[in-house]
């Protein structure tokens, strides 16, 4: 079991006598149940397991999904399987958990998937009604393998069998494993390494699996056109929950800890269209938004303020949108607000418009960048004699950075920061590619203790991120519906409120 345990209390008990387990497990209606139908994704899974296949031939890979983490005692977190489990496997949030794939050689080349799980136990065992972390009676029925089979359309088999067919035939000295997924099924895939005789020493083995899973991080760069729909759905979502939090700014004003509240209404939708969120909302009022990663989101949130949400919606298969926008509170920017606003969208247009095939990762952040440089020159805020070519120098300038410490972009997909696993020259050095899924998200943040900041732009933080499709001849804003100029944000709010 790679689940962590779960602490059992002694206090609790349920009959354990033969009567009772022969009367629990009678009068069950046992009608037929109709084959599960094959998913969507299974396709594009098999053709994605097809490419992972040709490139590591004749070896046996391993991909867990992990296992369930204890929040306290008998509780665990809610569980979310490894991102390139779900990728490779087409399950996504219904993933049980301990599942692993297992890409077996086959004798006459490619492989054979096989998805080892625990599947529905039978209601005459002692899990369907007195395990509570697993029964059917607690926490609901599983699949069975022929449901996965039928579902995915690969093989299915009991978690129970994995040991023994890992260490199976000569390709148990050729075992590939994604190390931070389980680690005890990296445990349990080192034992049948060194027992079936590799000739690979230990930090060969462990720079073999770090390939695997670099290369498996690099599979998720460029979208399909079936993850560009799903990609377009999260965002769909994601904008119905920005809708929903400028409806909720004056409850959120009214109630106090407002920032809890618009926290709370952004995971209500996002729960109900998706999975739920795709990583901890960023719900930051006022001089909160001077930290980039506010997730803290006890403040208040106040008629006046800006209030800059960084929040996006995991669907079911995985896939979360990452979209920044910042409200005024009131409706109406002030004049120093849409000074700055103002410059920070000018500044992601300049991203935008980097963003093209055969141009480099990097050049997104280079445009943008080169706006906020200039801009913050024109205010004054630079040291007295550096120029704005000075401080855009690599090497020894910088100085605009003090306002903008974070890069431009980032590749979204099944993860928020998606291929995070990439060497600098496959990421920051690639080159745009149609079908890659990024962000682009400038800022300025002027915290209110900032002596060097103009006094009225202190307290004043602005980040605007939008999720970009690189296509043929340039690139498609996905999330061009949600509205970004300041006089937009301003038609929009007075929109929704009018509603």
């Amino acid at each position: 079991m790679t689940s962590e345990q779960q602490a059992q209390a002694s206090h609790r008990g349920i009959p354990v006598s033969d009567e009772f387990r022969d009367f629990i497990a009678s009068g069950w209606a046992t009608g037929d149940r109709p084959p599960t139908p094959r998913a969507e994704v299974a396709d594009h899974a098999a053709r994605r397991r097809a490419a992972l296949s040709e490139r590591f031939p004749g070896e046996r890979l391993v991909i867990g999904a992990g296992g369930l983490k204890v929040r306290s005692n008998d509780t665990d977190y809610t569980f979310r399987p490894h991102t390139a489990f779900a990728h490779l496997s087409g399950l996504g949030a219904g993933t049980e958990p301990d599942s692993v794939l297992v890409l077996d050689p086959a004798p006459g080349g490619g492989h054979h998937a096989v998805l080892y799980f625990r599947p529905l136990a039978p209601r005459d065992s002692e899990e369907f009604y007195a395990d509570s972390r697993y029964g059917e009676f607690w926490v609901g029925p599983r699949p069975t393998l022929a449901d996965i089979e039928s579902q995915l359309g690969l093989a299915a088999r009991h978690l129970d069998a994995l040991a023994d067919d890992l260490a199976k035939d000569d390709a148990a000295a050729r075992l590939r494993v994604v190390r931070d997924a389980d680690p005890q099924l990296t445990a349990l895939v080192e034992a049948t390494r060194t027992q079936a005789g590799t000739a690979l020493t230990t930090q060969q083995q462990e720079e073999a699996d770090e390939e695997l899973a670099r290369h498996l991080s690099g599979m998720r760069l460029v979208k399909d056109a079936w993850e560009v729909g799903e990609m377009r759905t999260a965002i769909a979502a994601t904008h119905t929950g920005f809708e929903a939090i400028i409806t909720a700014l004056p409850e959120a004003v009214r109630r106090g800890r407002g920032e809890r509240w618009i926290e709370g209404v952004f995971g209500l939708h996002a729960r109900h269209a998706g999975n739920g969120i795709g990583y901890e909302s960023i719900c930051a009022s006022g001089d909160h938004a001077n930290t980039i990663h506010w997730t803290k989101n006890t403040g208040e949130v106040r008629d006046g303020d800006l209030i800059l949400v960084d929040a996006g919606v995991e669907i079911d298969s995985l896939f979360t949108a990452d979209i920044t926008r910042t409200l005024p509170v009131s409706g109406r920017f002030s004049d120093a607000q849409r000074r700055v606003y103002d410059a920070v969208y000018e500044a992601q247009q300049a991203g935008m418009a980097a963003v093209q095939p055969g141009n480099k990762f990097s050049d997104i952040h280079a445009a943008a960048n080169a706006v906020i440089a200039r801009k913050l020159h024109e205010w004054g805020l630079l040291p007295e004699g550096v120029t704005v070519e000075q401080t855009l120098d690599k090497e020894s300038g910088g100085w605009h950075r003090r306002w903008m410490v974070h890069g431009t972009s980032h590749h979204l997909g099944m993860d928020v920061h998606d291929c995070q696993l990439l060497l600098r020259e496959e990421y920051m050095d690639g080159e745009l590619t149609p079908g890659m899924v990024l962000t682009v998200e400038p800022a300025l943040y002027f915290k209110a203790d900032d002596l060097l900041a103009p006094a009225e732009f202190r307290g004043i933080g602005v980040r605007i991120e939008d999720n970009v499709l690189v296509t043929e001849d340039g690139c498609e804003n996905l999330s061009a519906a949600m509205p970004s100029t300041s006089d937009e944000v301003e038609q929009w709010i007075a929109r929704v409120w009018a509603r």
